[in-house]
């Protein structure tokens, strides 16, 4: 790890190049509470609603959280950013989805789940989810964060306090 020319809000530590280095990474983190959710589900079947209801409702869904990913993926990209956690941040992002959620690809991740619950029929895929996001509520994106007021505190602080962390 070597060192960004400015220190966290007073703290005499470095900070790091990257968000996250960690073995707690988002697209690890859905994908594994989707996969224990498929095992519940074919382990011990809990139907969340009727197919025929819930497969157009979650196909929907399913289709909103690609459409907010993909729109998420393009303004990063548009900002000259990387979208991996485990490369440095080199801006932050205000536009697009960005205006109204600090997390759009987490919540992307999150919509994507509850479509597939809905699409399959599967409260077991409602019941993973519980877990994922308590990890990326009080692990990941506050380390995220904390990542980001170091790195950029005279512009990530005005954009916290003005946009929500999901919605």
């Amino acid at each position: 790890m070597t060192s960004h020319p400015q220190h966290a809000l007073g703290d005499a530590e470095p900070v790091p190049d990257v968000a996250n280095l960690g073995l707690v990474r988002p697209p690890l983190v859905y994908l594994g509470s989707i996969l224990l959710g498929l095992l519940l589900q074919f382990a011990w079947p809990l139907p969340l609603v009727r197919h025929p209801v819930g497969a157009p409702i979650g196909a929907g869904v399913v289709l909103m959280a690609v459409g907010l990913f993909i729109a998420a993926v393009r303004t990063f990209r548009a900002a000259g950013t990387p979208v991996p956690g485990n490369r440095p941040t080199t801006t932050i992002v205000r536009t697009g989805p960005y205006r109204f959620s600090r997390n759009p690809i987490y919540l992307a991740f999150s919509t994507l789940q509850v479509g597939v619950a809905v699409w399959v029929s599967s409260l077991w895929f409602l019941v993973t989810l519980v877990p994922a996001l308590a990890l990326m509520s009080f692990w990941v994106i506050p380390r995220e964060e904390r990542y980001l007021i170091a790195r950029f505190p005279s512009e990530y602080l005005p954009y916290k306090s003005s946009v929500r962390r999901w919605l």
